[in-house]
């Protein structure tokens, strides 16, 4: 579990409003972290719990920064070209769900953890990058964090993060390519629908 909030604190710092301007990863980063983490901070009803108000948080300012379809074919690996477009799409949702089921009970976590944002070299026609930042609080070591990036027309989208060497979208490709072996890509789908399932109902529970 202290994994998957490293990786939120992470990817807390990924968010902002769209612009017509294309603006830098680490620009975005460094820009909108303290929109986002002052919203955690000022606001009791997510420090205490309240999962629709954690849900909405999330649903605006941290998914439109991802590429969910690149994360789900990159966890897939080659099992991805077997899969039809019905099952693509409803490995999206379900690897979409799996990732914001977890997440989400992090917001409550936050105790005043400080995000630095690295300085970053980017050619003038990059479409590539990767943003490195840290997680700071006081009497810990400092936890690495970085950002893989691409650019998808004019904005930035996350496609991968590596939080202290692991990288989060490629460690699931071994488990779901064993899953896929044992039970086939329908198989995978209903067992991680069913996982998300469960996910949202221990949230409401609380």
């Amino acid at each position: 579990m202290r994994l998957f909030w490293n990786v939120l604190m992470g990817f807390m710092c990924v968010m902002g409003a769209a612009s017509a301007e294309v603006i830098a990863p680490d620009a975005v980063i460094q820009t909108t972290v303290q929109e986002v983490l002052s919203v955690v901070k000022g606001d009791k009803e997510i420090q205490s719990g309240n999962q629709k108000k954690v849900q909405e948080l999330v649903d605006a300012k941290v998914l439109p920064r991802f590429d969910f379809e690149r994360m789900t074919k990159s966890a897939m690996g080659k099992n991805w070209r077997q899969a039809t477009p019905e099952q693509r799409k409803s490995l999206v949702t379900e690897f979409r769900n799996m990732l914001v089921g977890t997440y989400t009970k992090a917001f409550v976590q936050y105790r005043d953890q400080v995000v630095q944002v690295l300085p970053l070299k980017l050619a003038a026609n990059a479409d590539q990058a990767v943003v490195s930042t840290r997680i700071v609080k006081q009497g810990t070591q400092p936890i690495s964090v970085k950002y893989y990036m691409e650019k998808v027309g004019d904005e930035w989208k996350v496609v991968d993060v590596e939080i202290e060497n692991l990288r989060i979208v490629v460690s699931q490709r071994g488990s779901f390519d064993t899953k896929v072996k044992q039970v086939g890509i329908d198989g995978l789908i209903k067992e991680l629908s069913g996982m998300n399932a469960g996910t949202v109902h221990k949230a409401e529970a609380k």
